[in-house]
């Protein structure tokens, strides 16, 4: 079953569950109405009609609370419905094509990358756009890291053998993408900020002093009730308590502030985590994520729910009836004391579940891409001299059989550089980008758009998107000069560079750009990168010659069939031989 065949099945399955909770929805929805109404005759033949005992009541009572129950259920499994059937609906559309504009596009996760605005990394229509399918911050904070830069290649075979064994795991991505949205954790920041934080510092023996005095305030309380002992005596204790309480006060005080949202916003992560914790995995990635979900020898699952049932007990000072009891027995301090307690114990374990859980989405975006891909192949990253050798490699934004597919071979026995000249339109630019997004991917862990590849851990470096900035003062050409700057000294450092420069220069003279393109390349050549330069200006290819078999002239052809521009985006060895500009101008009706 291919994955759009799987996506339709269970968009279908979905669809009927929905509409099966809709019949059962109006179906309580009338029986509360019944339920009510007849609470209401048998209150007025109990109060009027002398007719029944007033314990009847507790019947429609008791079946109007069971009815909520049942509603909330009915309720909740609708919402899941509903989400499970948007996650394949919009998976169906990533596979045709149709997924631009959905979804976070990760724009504010790497506002000053050097090169994510050239390569489409975030922003609308972005590869983050097309791969993200994290539901919490954590996760789409991981997987844009993973994007920013090469990781490992110990790490990225980690996470290739990872993926590869999510991608058959449909109903677990399901889960964890449908539990993830319904818990509502997409601060997560907060939650870190919170375990983050040092506890307030309530000693231990505070638990046992706010315990004691509130079992000496409840025996004084019945005793007096019970005329054993006098009210003044009572009384007289309960100040005295409030005195002991107040030494920790300014600590309390700091509990409750920070406790807010974060401490619910972690309980409702429960149902997610109990769902990963019975999950079994055997890769090492994700068998070291699974052990990182135990502290103390206990799942998280079950830290929560002590940590919710402290949270209950202070949520109970807020009812009115017990708020005087609630009082008196410092049940706010001891809840306090108790969620301090947690947060000591187990404050730092948070921001590992979160990591966790973070990066686990991540690997589930790059496996839900191996799934719905699986002609795409992981690449093979090896350490050496710098290598970009791939084989039918495309663009993996553009639907699946509508690219073209190149073989593009830097480094190694190959050229350090390919010159490609082309005329407008005819697919220089969208080979760099290819190359870039497909070197982005493979040094994350994710599959890549090709037959085949194989490369060594590369620095990237782009300026296929440079504009002038008017609060800078900068020109274009003086952006890009800038950008290169940069390029050329990153090229120096370390990791060796492939270089993507689109349109070189092309913002001064020729003489200038031709002096000019032929010293960059150059430098960086000597510097050991490797790299695609594109150009129109066929003056530029001249200078390959000068570089002692380290660069190479590759182009894109097209051609006119009645009065129509025609291009095949296939990329050939030499210099092209012509040029479409004029075409181009004649097509759209300019008199040249």
């Amino acid at each position: 079953m291919t994955p759009g065949d799987e996506y339709r099945r269970r968009v279908e399955r979905w669809s009927a569950a929905l509409a099966e909770g809709e019949r059962r929805h109006l179906l309580v929805s009338n029986l509360r109405i019944v339920v009510f109404v007849g609470a209401v005759a048998m209150a007025w033949l109990v109060t009027f009609g002398n007719r029944l005992s007033v314990v009847w009541l507790y019947l429609p009572a008791a079946a109007f609370l069971a009815l909520l129950v049942a509603h909330a259920r009915i309720l909740n499994g609708k919402d899941r419905a509903e989400r499970a059937r948007r996650l394949y609906e919009r998976g169906t559309r990533r596979l045709t094509g149709q997924w631009m504009g959905e979804g976070a596009d990760g724009a504010q996760l790497l506002p000053d990358h050097p090169f994510a605005r050239d390569l489409d990394l975030v922003g609308p229509g972005s590869l983050f756009q097309f791969l993200n399918t994290a539901r919490t911050e954590a996760g789409e904070a991981a997987l844009a890291e993973w994007l920013a830069g090469p990781a490992e290649p110990r790490e990225i075979r980690a996470r290739q053998a990872a993926v590869a064994e999510l991608a058959p795991k449909v109903d677990l991505r399901e889960d964890l993408a449908v539990l993830a949205a319904e818990a509502h954790v997409g601060r997560t920041s907060a939650l870190t900020e919170w375990a983050a934080a040092s506890p307030a510092g309530l000693p231990a023996a505070s638990r046992w002093v706010l315990g004691a005095s509130a079992v000496v305030t409840a025996v004084l309380l019945v005793a007096a009730f019970a005329g054993l002992v006098s009210t003044g005596v009572a009384l007289l204790w309960i100040v005295v308590q409030i005195a002991i309480a107040s030494v920790w006060r300014r600590q309390v005080g700091t509990v409750l502030h920070r406790l807010d949202m974060p401490v619910y916003d972690l309980g409702l992560v429960t149902e997610l985590l109990v769902r990963l914790e019975r999950e079994t995995f055997q890769s090492p990635k994700l068998a070291a994520l699974h052990a990182a979900l135990v502290a103390d020898g206990e799942p998280p699952s079950r830290l929560i729910a002590r940590l919710q049932r402290y949270v209950s007990a202070l949520d109970s000072t807020h009812n009115l009836l017990f708020a005087p009891l609630a009082l008196v027995l410092l049940v706010r301090s001891q809840a306090a004391a108790a969620i301090d307690r947690w947060h000591a114990a187990h404050g730092r374990s948070v921001s590992i579940w979160l990591k966790a859980i973070g990066e686990l989405e991540a690997l589930a975006s790059f496996a839900t891409y191996a799934y719905e891909h699986p002609s795409d192949r992981f690449p093979d990253v090896r350490s050496g001299s710098p290598l970009f050798d791939a084989h039918g490699l495309a663009h993996p934004l553009i639907v699946e059989g509508s690219a073209v597919p190149n073989d593009v071979r830097l480094g190694a026995e190959a050229p350090q550089v390919l010159v490609v000249s082309g005329s407008n339109m005819s697919g220089k630019s969208t080979l760099l980008r290819a190359v870039g997004v497909n070197v982005t991917l493979a040094l994350a862990g994710a599959p890549v758009r090709a037959h085949s590849l194989a490369l060594s851990p590369l620095a990237l470096g782009a300026t296929l998107r440079v504009d002038d900035s008017l609060q800078e003062g900068h020109s274009r050409f003086y952006a890009e000069i800038l950008r290169i700057r940069d390029i050329v000294i990153r090229a120096r450092g370390s990791m060796p560079m492939l270089f993507l420069l689109d349109e070189i220069l092309h913002g001064t003279n020729s003489h200038d750009r031709r002096i000019g393109a032929e010293a960059i390349v150059r430098s960086l050549v000597d510097a050991g990168a490797i790299g695609l330069v594109t150009t129109h200006d066929l003056a530029l290819t001249e200078f390959v010659g000068r570089l002692d078999g380290r660069a190479a002239n590759v182009h894109f052809e097209d051609r006119i069939d009645d009065g129509r521009m025609v291009f095949d985006y296939t990329m050939r060895p030499g210099v092209v031989e012509r040029s479409n500009a004029l075409a181009l101008m004649r097509a759209v009706g300019l008199d040249v």
